[in-house]
């Protein structure tokens, strides 16, 4: 076969890789684009020699640089945004909560159902920290938010 066919088919299949997920043909299309490389050397072997280097190299380089190019796209990828999470939000009860009592937090904004989690009472008004979202419930204890709330939902800083 010539040696621009094995290159054609070697762009074809990394372009098609746009479209397909994984780095399977990306790897399959560089094989390809090597051995033509290799045929327009000028080097002539038989069709059956050039399908076997192409699946050799195929799969050596699947197996090489797939593995290792794959963990590192997927370490770059950053932790979803909070954009649902309630927990180490800054919550503020709307009554005096004692240990283990059940009542009513405000939180951005709503009016929610709250339970002190914490060993000491939580007085009305003071800003509490969110440690657990049990269905409708905030599940609430004394201390400040982790360190990636900086701001309350009602305006101002967190205490």
């Amino acid at each position: 076969m010539d040696w621009w066919v094995w290159l054609v088919v070697g762009i074809v299949l990394m372009a098609l890789e746009v479209v397909t997920p994984g780095f399977v043909l990306f790897f399959f299309g560089g094989a390809a684009v090597i051995l033509g490389g290799i045929l327009s050397l000028g080097i002539e072997i038989p069709v059956w020699a050039e399908f076997l280097v192409f699946s050799v190299l195929a799969v050596v380089l699947t197996v090489s640089f797939r593995g290792p190019l794959m963990r590192r796209l997927q370490a770059r990828h950053r932790p979803p945004p909070r954009v649902d999470r309630l927990e180490d939000e800054v919550a503020t009860p709307l009554s005096d909560l004692e240990p283990g009592a059940s009542g009513q937090a405000e939180l951005r904004g709503t009016v929610w159902k709250a339970r002190n989690d914490g060993p000491v009472p939580l007085p009305k008004g003071h800003p509490c920290r969110v440690v657990l979202v049990d269905g409708l419930t905030l599940v609430l204890a004394p201390g400040r938010p982790g360190p990636d709330v900086s701001e309350s939902p009602h305006g101002g800083t967190a205490p």
